[in-house]
């Protein structure tokens, strides 16, 4: 018997993991709903999708759309083989409703999808089947938009063929809700279903308030004036069926209904002029103080002090939009000041949507009180006075012990020759005394008998760009506050050839708009090596600290390590502004090119990639939309490949803005919002059969 139990012992231990059957490949099936399928003349307030197995929505918010759309969000659950929708709003007559679940609804056990699935009915006597379909890009960037609200509003029956977009008000998209919508997922794709025989202009919309239109500055939005008649046709569509994830077995072709148009495309943008309001002061240290408000303006606050006089008191920084400002305070008696009480009189959006006049009375606090600087300063003075007697009295004693004692002078004792008369001692004795005396005039050097100099002024400290750079760049000096005065004199150029230099001109200018950096612009010659020395005090800022003297080697890499690329634009207009981007999408070189030409030197080898907008206006920067004026935002296009460019190359490069469509023109690898990975059913059992 023991033998026999040993025996069945050993074979259980050889069988392994018991086998539990292959894996479920099927996906869902829906095998009955309440009420039916497109059934007609149904207003249900519940309904009830049954399956075949147990199931589960994956991302349900993000992906379910109810059309027309719901005031009142649908609750939809899912449990066991059943998933049900309550409906919360009143359905409207004559209405065809979709129930979009793309593809949220999988196997509860493997995950396997249902596919691209709508639920359908009609509470009228007919059922509407018409879709379309496209794209919402980024105007800007040409980055899908992910979740981003499509709808349709429809255009008046008597709309002739050749009709414009005039034959919808242009208020409807800020006063009426969609009609019907999508949502996009994540490669900016939208298909918009149960749309009856018609003509429509569509919209998008980052809804913000829930309210399916387009109701405050802070949404995104787009737009087009194209008017669209949905329709079908019969099409074939190949499908590949795959032996495993390498080899395919066949490809087959399935019969469909290809509906029309699916070529939309909007390119959504947000608005500039949001509303304006203040938004908040900020004072964290005495000298300076921060405005900051939601929107730009052309024209800066005016201040009034009530405990200071204001006028002539500061210097303003101001960023390029002019919503945040920075005052610096020039004179110390208005800085020391713990509060500012001041009134300020700035631009405002009131409830019409105008830029009003707005005065406020305010105070500012400075984070960091008269006292507490005070308190500050005198433990740097405290700490200073410390570190300067700790100093002197090693420096001393290193003196001292350093030189021979018969040489050795104490320097708290005259240092005139006169003769003193001393009675005669034994050598030995007259040594040992002098050494007692030595030894005991260095313990009489006391902190109260060292006298300490005043602080040395602080030095401006700045940041300086990179010293090794191309012919075409340039020195750029940085502060960390106004500079008020900088001394061109004070500066020398040299260039190093072999052991000589020789002076070369330069100009050094205030960067436009700052108040904070200056550029050094010289001729710099490639392969070439500089020499900048710059006096003291060349720079002076606002508070009278100067900056030290310094030397710095320039070298200007040679033209062997750049390339250059030529780019030639076909089709394009004079306004055309061309764009070198790394990849990062962060634009490295941009030039405009009326010619339809676009030269760029003195670029590192590396990968590259090409965008070109259209400078409608002439400001130099991309522009976006306006949808009262019915202004769309400047166009812009991607180069839909990378230029992989190497040292000592010059490479030219065609191009022809429209010729890919715009959804597929920006490299994936550049895009920011990739593509989610498409669902599939798991082939479980075929990989695990080659285990």
């Amino acid at each position: 018997m023991l033998a026999v139990a040993m025996v069945l012992l050993i074979a259980c231990a050889n069988l392994g993991t018991p086998d539990g059957g292959p894996y479920d490949e099927t996906p869902p099936h829906v095998v009955h709903t309440t009420p039916k399928f497109g059934e007609k003349n149904a207003f249900p307030k519940r309904i009830t999708l049954t399956f075949d197995e147990n199931i589960k929505i994956q991302g349900a918010m993000e992906k379910v759309v109810v059309s027309p759309p719901q005031m009142n969000l649908p609750e939809i659950e899912a449990s066991g083989k059943k998933i049900t929708i309550a409906l919360e709003d009143t359905l409207l007559p004559d209405m065809t409703y979709t129930i979009d679940f793309a593809d949220a609804i999988e196997d509860n056990n493997e995950g396997n999808p249902l596919g691209d699935y709508a639920f359908t009915f009609s509470t009228g006597q007919t059922l509407d089947t018409m879709q379309v379909s496209g794209y919402v890009l980024n105007a800007q960037n040409l980055e899908p938009i992910k979740g981003m609200l499509v709808g349709l509003y429809t255009v008046s029956n008597d709309t002739t063929p050749g009709a414009t977009a005039t034959d919808l008000p242009d208020s409807v998209f800020r006063t009426r809700g969609f009609e019907r919508i999508s949502r996009t997922d994540s490669r900016g794709h939208f298909c918009i279903k149960g749309i009856k025989h018609g003509t429509y202009r569509v919209f998008a919309l980052q809804d913000q308030d829930q309210d399916f239109r387009f109701s405050q500055k802070s949404e995104m939005l787009a737009f087009s004036h194209r008017i669209i008649r949905p329709s079908s046709r019969p099409d074939i569509r190949p499908d590949t069926v795959w032996h495993d994830s390498i080899y395919y077995d066949s490809i087959v072709y399935t019969p469909y209904t290809h509906f029309l148009p699916d070529d939309i495309l909007l390119t959504a943008f947000k608005e500039s002029g949001q509303d304006r309001a203040f938004l908040k002061s900020e004072r964290k240290e005495m000298d300076r103080f921060t405005l900051f408000f939601t929107a730009p303006d052309t024209e800066l606050p005016r201040i009034e002090g009530l405990n200071f006089d204001a006028r002539n008191a500061f210097v303003v920084e101001a960023n390029p939009t002019r919503d945040t400002i920075t005052y610096w305070i020039r004179d110390s008696l208005i800085y020391y000041k713990d509060t500012l009480d001041m009134v300020l009189t700035y631009n405002m959006t009131d409830t019409l949507g105008h830029l009003v006049s707005h005065t406020d009375t305010t105070a500012l606090v400075s984070r960091k009180s008269y006292e507490r600087l005070m308190r500050e300063r005198k433990n740097e003075w405290e700490t200073y006075v410390k570190n300067y007697k700790k100093e002197y009295k090693r420096k001393l004693k290193s003196q001292r012990y350093n030189t021979d004692d018969d040489e050795q002078t104490d320097p708290s004792e005259p240092t005139d020759s006169t003769s003193v008369n001393v009675p005669d001692e034994p050598a030995e004795s007259t040594a040992s005394a002098a050494k007692k005396k030595k030894k005991s005039k260095r313990s009489k050097v006391d902190d109260e008998d060292i006298i300490v100099p005043p602080m040395p002024a602080k030095l401006l400290d700045y940041r300086l760009s990179k010293t090794t750079m191309s012919p075409d760049q340039n020195l750029v000096f940085t502060f960390k506050e106004p500079i008020d005065t900088a001394y061109t004199d004070f500066f020398h150029l040299e260039e190093v050839i072999d052991s000589l230099r020789e002076q070369r001109p330069f100009l050094l200018r205030r960067k436009e708009g700052t108040v904070n950096t200056y550029i050094l612009y010289a001729e710099w010659q490639p392969d070439a090596k500089y020499s900048l020395h710059i006096d003291s005090a060349a720079f002076v800022n606002l508070y009278g600290h100067v900056t030290k003297s310094v030397e710095k080697t320039v070298n200007i890499r040679s033209l062997d390590s750049f390339s250059t690329l030529f780019v030639v634009l076909h089709g394009a207009d004079s306004s055309a502004v061309v764009q070198v981007m790394n990849g990062s999408d962060k634009v490295v070189r941009e030039q405009r090119a009326p010619n339809g030409k676009a030269d760029f030197y003195f670029l590192d080898p590396g990968t590259y990639y090409l965008r070109m907008f259209y400078d409608r206006n002439g400001d130099g920067v991309w522009t976006t939309g306006n949808y009262d004026e019915q202004l769309q935002p400047e166009e812009t296009f991607y180069y839909p490949g990378s230029l992989n460019l190497r040292a000592k190359w010059d490479v030219s490069q065609d191009w022809t803005p429209t010729a890919t469509p715009l959804s597929k023109q920006k490299p994936l690898k550049i895009t920011k919002q990739k593509p989610d990975k498409e669902k599939t059913i798991k082939n479980r059992n075929a990989e695990r059969n080659q285990k």
